[in-house]
């Protein structure tokens, strides 16, 4: 076994060098733990003030929890015991306390004690990014949970039959009610069929043609085929998408309709009309009808999605002022808008959900004054996923004036242009420090302004301690 090298006898002064180099923070106590002297490393930036330090016990000075630590590492350090570190708390008063990991150890025939301790609000700050991507991670689960709720149960009540095919194999990974009694067969026996094996021999050909039109191109597109379980000619369109790693096909299958050829080379209005219509039942973004005063006539799949409304039915003579965030308010606005102007374009405001959940959304509408019955049409855009940076701070700063705009009847002026003003202030004394790597000499450089004025600044904001503040204002 190897023995430890041999270290030549050292002066006060050189251990005490030797400490405060190796540590953020040192105390020295006697053997009943009065604080004797405290040094800190010289690149430590404690948010503390130890200058009274000096004569108190050290578990006066830790938080309550902490102080049987304090005494378990005195005890330990008195016997002689293998030093061994542990998690303890500075109180910080208003503010979070500050987290250290320390240890204690024996030195000289007096029995005095060395305490060394590193600050952790690095790794604090580390674990706590941890938690919020983890809290991120829950809340994408759980809202795509909802929306697979959703799917499903669109996709159960849909009255127009879809089939799921997988791309590959061709054959058949999911079905809806309607589909599956058009198949007339057991669900069991439906899925993971051949998708071809539920048509005629003489449809095959024409479907299998289908499918690789499409798969080659990736549009939609429509032929004609028959079910093996008999019934009439059906209309089978059929969209790729993409699912993980793999592509599947979208099956829909609708009763063949009988359209005049002039409408079928658009000189009827009728059918344009028609088309338009199925557009917007199938549009991703909600669309809501209303008639002047804002009563829903009609509304697509999308906004009873948004609102969580299980059928049309229930939203169909309802006022539209009771699915917007700021009742009374932002339905008068619009209507008011629409009535003078004509349309509106990208209104921000939140919609609520028959659960009571908010979504924040873009609303553009149109006023529809010409025919027998005067209406609006209003779109609904999601735009509570939009990819945007994470603050900074502890408040977030609007980054445009459409932003700020969107204060405005929900904060009074006074207070919009007094925060706003402290907020931008703050974030670049913020962003100098980090620049500055918490060298508030620099900072304060940086930013044009005295030593004095910054810190007078940082005690305004609550970004450092008075005391600490004051020391470093003396010359």
């Amino acid at each position: 076994m190897n023995q430890p090298p041999s270290l030549p006898a050292l002066e006060a002064h050189e251990t005490l060098a030797l400490v405060s180099a190796a540590t953020d923070l040192s105390l020295f106590t006697d053997r009943h733990g009065t604080v004797l002297g405290v040094t800190t490393h010289a690149e430590a930036d404690f948010p503390i003030s130890a200058e009274g330090w000096t004569g108190r016990a050290w578990s006066d000075l830790v938080t309550l929890e902490s102080q049987p630590k304090v005494q378990d590492l005195l005890k330990s350090a008195a016997q002689g015991d293998s030093p061994r570190w542990r998690h303890i708390n500075f109180p910080l008063g208003d503010g979070p306390d500050l987290p250290v990991m320390c240890t204690a150890m024996k030195v000289g025939q007096a029995g005095d004690v060395v305490v060394m301790a590193r600050d952790l609000r690095p790794s604090a700050a580390l674990q706590q990014r941890l938690v919020d991507a983890q809290q991120a991670m829950e809340r994408d689960y759980m809202r795509l949970r909802h929306l697979e709720a959703r799917y499903r149960v669109l996709f159960d009540m849909a009255r127009e039959a879809v089939l799921l095919v997988d791309a590959a194999q061709l054959r058949v990974v999911e079905g809806n009610p309607s589909a599956l009694h058009l198949v007339g067969d057991a669900p069991k026996r439906v899925v993971g069929r051949p998708v071809l094996e539920c048509f005629e021999p003489d449809s095959q050909a024409a479907v299998e043609a289908l499918l690789v039109t499409v798969r080659a191109s990736g549009r939609p597109a429509t032929t004609q085929a028959t079910l093996s379980s008999g019934g009439g000619e059906l209309d089978v369109t059929a969209s790729l998408f993409r699912q993980e790693s793999g592509a599947h096909f979208l099956l829909r299958l609708t009763q063949k309709e009988t359209v005049p050829a002039g409408a079928a080379r658009g000189s009827g209005g009728a059918s344009r009309e028609s088309l338009a219509m199925q557009a917007l039942e199938s549009a991703p973004d909600g669309f809501v009808l209303t008639d002047l005063d804002g009563v829903v006539l009609h509304a697509n799949a999308a906004f009873l999605t948004q609102t969580e409304v299980p059928h049309r039915d229930q939203l169909v003579g309802q006022s539209l002022d009771r699915w917007l965030g700021r009742s009374g308010v932002d339905l008068r606005v619009l209507v008011a808008n629409l009535r003078q102007r004509g349309s509106v374009r990208m209104f921000a405001t939140n919609l609520r959900g028959l659960s009571g959940t908010q979504t924040q959304v873009e609303i553009s509408g149109v006023a529809v004054q010409q025919g027998e019955m005067p209406c609006l049409g209003f779109m609904v855009r999601d735009i509570g996923r939009r990819l945007t940076e994470a603050p900074t701070g502890g408040r977030e700063l609007p980054r445009s004036v459409t932003q700020l705009t969107e204060l405005v009847g929900r904060v009074p002026l006074k207070r919009i242009v007094s925060e706003t003003t402290d907020l931008i202030e703050q974030l670049c004394i913020e962003a100098a420090l980090q620049l500055a790597q918490d060298n508030r000499a620099s900072a304060a450089e940086m930013l044009g302004l005295s030593r004095q004025s910054l810190y007078v600044k940082l005690r305004r904001f609550g970004m450092i301690d008075a005391a600490v503040a004051d020391d470093n204002d003396t010359p």
